[in-house]
């Protein structure tokens, strides 16, 4: 096979879809491009900023691609690809395929059912939804049928009578063709704009049609249509009014996040008023921006709806690069202009908070819900880590430990810590490496984080870890394990991870330990490495920016140390350092100390 670099050669600068293959041929990440060779090779530039990125890379073993005529069918593939494969390194809408419908049938008198697949359903006829909240949808059919004389059988209970549904008022018997088929599909046409949220439509319609009836003194209909008009006016009633505008057309999202799911909340309005609202789950990391995580969103959820806003607002500005091209795509469904992120006036903030208050409360079940089956799933995947490795302690808390450093400058190591598979942030550590500065070495490095923290713990009289995981392969394991026994403490279990996560090493055998792919504890494995390994990017860009930083600073003449930590503390930022003006530095030093700096960046 060739490598990767060649194939990367290979790669036109077409418009396209791109997938990353694993070495067991899975696809591990898909994504779209308007130059694909472009796009592709800017994956595998040295020292990526992005952790997600250069965390996927090095498990990239063939890539493929999808040549289109236009970056918008790009991306129409990209979320047919991503739907279809749920590629581990993509965002991804969870439980997408159980949200129903409603599905209006296309027969001489249709019917309203509630299915569950819409493409894949053999009914033709015109779907609305999806909706998240099974109970409201059925609650929501029980409105529309006792608001307008559906029919409600599949086929006719009697020969040559009508049933009691006709007797009270609920059906129309079209099934003895009390009714025809032109006035029958009147009334669905009112159920429609009913579902689409076109009440203030609806009501006109419904007394246009009363009135219509009443002139020709056809009562038994004028009646009919009378109490539908005052049924729509209730339900109107109990909605909350937002705009005074009705003519307020917009889906309102806002999102939280935390390291392992992303919960969102859509706020319907529609003709000013608000009509419903619906809670996802997405599956993301901490590593995926909120941008990411939206733009995913809107991509998975606005292909498989029926009712698109005019506008689509959130609680921050959402700036990605693909902004303009989701607008273009969604107006080619919709068939008019659709804007997204639109003007956030006084109005739009207040329901942006009603949002944020059901997004908040939305957090916390899935959280709940999530520690729940964390707890119960880890009780399984504990005993067979335990039964496979053979260690002597059930991995209850395990902390793991990654090396980070660029040619042996400012090498530092992190130590996350998990709790019954659950992160434990409030306890994770870092470490400056002192004893391998300028001379890069992994092994001392290891040797000295895990005597810092062991021989802490034992002075300290604090318990030890259940599982201690290093990052690396038998070398590194076999550093970690003679400071243990220099510190006489046999205690935990300790095993160590090659950079091909596959393969797992521990002291009672020569050979690595192979997990299944598809195995869990080999997830939770991947997910502490991870974890780790961000922790530790994350500290020693911070540490080589803020060094930058100080020596840029050092080169002014006759700046004072005080000075120069007011700076750091302030801007954090060079660039923003070097644009300020004398008297926006005046409040941090003296006038002769701020043109010092002013003179230094404007030569």
């Amino acid at each position: 096979m060739e490598s990767i670099s060649e194939q990367v050669k290979l790669i036109p600068e077409n418009s396209g879809s791109y997938q990353f293959y694993d070495k067991n041929d899975e696809i591990i990440y898909v994504g779209k491009a308007k130059n694909l060779k472009k796009r592709v090779s800017s994956y595998f530039i040295k020292n990526h900023p992005n952790v997600k990125v250069r965390v996927m890379v090095p498990q990239i073993k063939k890539i493929r691609y999808i040549i289109t005529n236009t970056e918008v069918e790009a991306l129409i593939l990209e979320s047919h690809l991503i739907k279809k494969y749920k590629p581990k390194y993509n965002i991804l809408l969870k439980d997408d395929k159980k949200f129903p419908y409603f599905l209006i049938t296309k027969e001489e008198y249709p019917r309203i059912l509630v299915v569950r697949k819409r493409n894949k359903n053999p009914l033709e006829g015109k779907y609305f939804g999806p909706y998240t909240n099974g109970k409201a949808m059925y609650s929501t059919l029980e409105l529309l049928k006792k608001i307008f004389p559906l029919k409600q059988c599949k086929t006719p209970k009697f020969k040559d009578r009508p049933c009691l549904y006709y007797d009270i008022g609920r059906c129309q018997a079209p099934c003895q063709h009390k009714v025809t088929s032109e006035e029958y599909k009147k009334t669905i046409k009112n159920v429609e704009m009913f579902i689409s949220g076109k009440q203030e439509e609806l009501v006109e319609e419904l007394k246009k049609r009363m009135e219509e009836y009443s002139k020709k003194e056809e009562y038994d209909k004028a009646l009919r249509y009378r109490d539908s008009y005052f049924d729509v006016l209730k339900t109107m009633e109990r909605q909350k009014v937002i705009f005074e505008n009705t003519k307020i057309n917009q889906d309102v999202i806002t999102i939280i996040q935390s390291k392992i799911f992303s919960a969102l909340t859509l706020l319907q309005i529609r003709d000013g008023r608000l009509t419903d609202k619906k809670n996802f789950e997405l599956r993301s990391t901490e590593l995926d921006s909120k941008e990411d995580v939206v733009s995913t969103f809107i991509k998975e959820y606005y292909q498989m709806t029926t009712e698109i806003p005019k506008e689509i607002i959130f609680d921050f500005d959402l700036e990605t690069e693909d902004k303009h091209l989701i607008e273009q795509w969604l107006t080619s469904l919709k068939g008019s202009k659709v804007l997204i992120n639109a003007t956030q006036n006084t109005k739009n903030k207040e329901i942006l908070e009603i949002g944020k208050k059901n997004c908040e409360f939305y957090f916390e079940e899935l959280k709940i819900k999530y520690q729940m089956e964390l707890q119960n799933d880890f009780n399984e995947i504990g005993a067979y880590i335990k039964e496979k490795l053979k260690l002597k302690n059930f991995p209850h808390r395990a902390e793991c430990f990654d090396i980070s450093h660029i040619q042996g400058t400012n090498t530092v190591a992190s130590m996350v810590v998990f709790e019954n598979g659950m992160p434990k942030k409030s306890e994770y550590k870092r470490f400056k490496i002192r004893s391998t500065e300028s001379k890069p070495d992994d092994f001392k490095s290891m040797e000295e984080v895990v005597r810092r923290r062991y021989s802490r713990l034992i002075r300290e009289n604090k318990p030890l870890p259940d599982l201690i995981i290093i990052d690396g392969g038998k070398g590194q394991l076999s550093s970690a394990v003679s400071i243990l026994k220099e510190l006489e403490t046999e205690e935990p279990d300790i095993i160590s991870l090659a950079k091909r996560i596959e393969e797992v090493f521990v002291t009672w055998k020569k050979t690595s330990v192979i997990f299944p792919s598809s195995s869990n504890a080999l997830f939770f494995f991947q997910k502490i490495r991870d974890e780790a390994h961000r922790f530790a990017i994350t500290y020693h860009r911070k540490l080589r920016e803020k060094g930058a930083l100080t020596s840029e600073l050092d080169n002014i003449k006759g700046l004072f140390t005080k000075n120069k930590q007011l700076l750091l503390q302030k801007y954090k930022d060079i660039k923003k350092i070097s644009k300020l003006t004398t008297e926006e530095l005046m409040p941090l030093m003296t006038k002769s100390q701020a043109q010092k700096v002013f003179d230094y960046f404007n030569k």
